[in-house]
């Protein structure tokens, strides 16, 4: 269903021309440009995977391992990409 899914996405804007991303579009009664609209559903889309982590961080609890840099070690983080042994990309 994921992959599915993102496809349906791809497929709505690979046929996409600049001229397109000026049309209006109307979406809860409300007008959009269609580059608006693509700006709302990505938003949309973000929150549906916050959803999916606070999930999954409330399922695994305590063998959650942090998807960024865990709490409180920003410093030896940050320190590691002055030394070049890691990346913030």
């Amino acid at each position: 269903m994921w992959e599915r899914a993102w496809k349906l996405l791809f497929d709505a804007l690979e046929p996409l021309t600049d001229a397109d991303l000026t049309r209006t579009v109307t979406i809860r009664t409300e007008p959009h440009s269609v580059m608006q609209a693509i700006n709302r559903q990505v938003a949309h889309y973000s929150y549906h995977c916050g959803q999916i982590v606070l999930l999954a961080k409330h399922f695994a609890h305590d063998r959650w391992k942090s998807l960024s840099v865990p709490r409180g070690q920003s410093a030896n983080f940050n320190a590691r990409v002055q030394a070049g042994e890691a990346s913030q990309r």
